[in-house]
């Protein structure tokens, strides 16, 4: 089975601003043979996209950053629980014919700005290109991450937000793209990892 993975240009940036919120997406094309798409588009898929995307962050950093699991939140710990980097909200999965998203929302951590609890979010969502059912011998899905609302606490405010944006968008920033740009890039098994999984009647909440 041929896969074939194309990381799609940013968009635009004109810049971050010293106040209010981020806003940061990355995305690509996943393209495969059209019976394949036909058996790896179902719920399943986001469920293993989710665990697939905390998993590719622990394995990239070497287990120094993983996520750790609360009764209705997850974390994003450095070493320790006790060092919660962002904390999310339990995350909600939307599906339907041609599109389907995971969404987690960022509730805190060290990494958000008091003035951002609460507002921002992390979504993971997948959408076919084209008609399905059209006959083609190969078809894609795009697959885009994204961070939206977000206020990062590195940024800082008044009189510092101009070094600390300019600091933020070299570090955490520029983290953040290579990270999800590597995710991305890893996803070429994806099919395969789904048709190994089988169906699932619904998300698993241990392991998102």
């Amino acid at each position: 089975m041929k896969v074939e993975i194309e990381l799609m240009p940013d968009p635009v940036r004109r810049g971050i601003a010293a106040e209010g919120p981020v806003q940061c997406a990355q995305s690509a094309l996943l393209t495969v043979d059209d019976d394949v798409l036909d058996q790896i588009w179902t719920p399943s898929t986001l469920e293993l996209l989710a665990r697939s995307y905390w998993k590719f962050l622990r394995e990239r950093t070497f287990g120094a950053v993983r996520v750790s699991y609360g009764p209705d939140s997850r974390s994003v710990v450095l070493f320790s629980d006790r060092v919660p980097l962002l904390r999310f909200g339990a995350p909600q999965f939307s599906t339907g014919s041609d599109s389907g998203t995971v969404e987690w929302p960022i509730e805190s951590g060290l990494l958000v700005a008091r003035a951002g609890r609460k507002k921002g979010y992390l979504r993971i969502e997948v959408s076919r290109q084209g008609n399905a059912g059209s006959q083609v011998a190969r078809q894609s899905v795009r697959i885009t991450s994204e961070v939206a609302n977000f206020y990062p606490w590195i940024r800082g405010a008044g009189a510092f937000a101009r070094l600390g944006t300019w600091i933020y968008s070299q570090t955490q920033l520029r983290a953040h793209i290579w990270m999800t740009r590597g995710f991305l890039r890893s996803l070429t098994d994806l099919p395969n990892e789904v048709l190994r999984a089988g169906e699932v009647s619904r998300p698993d909440p241990g392991h998102d």
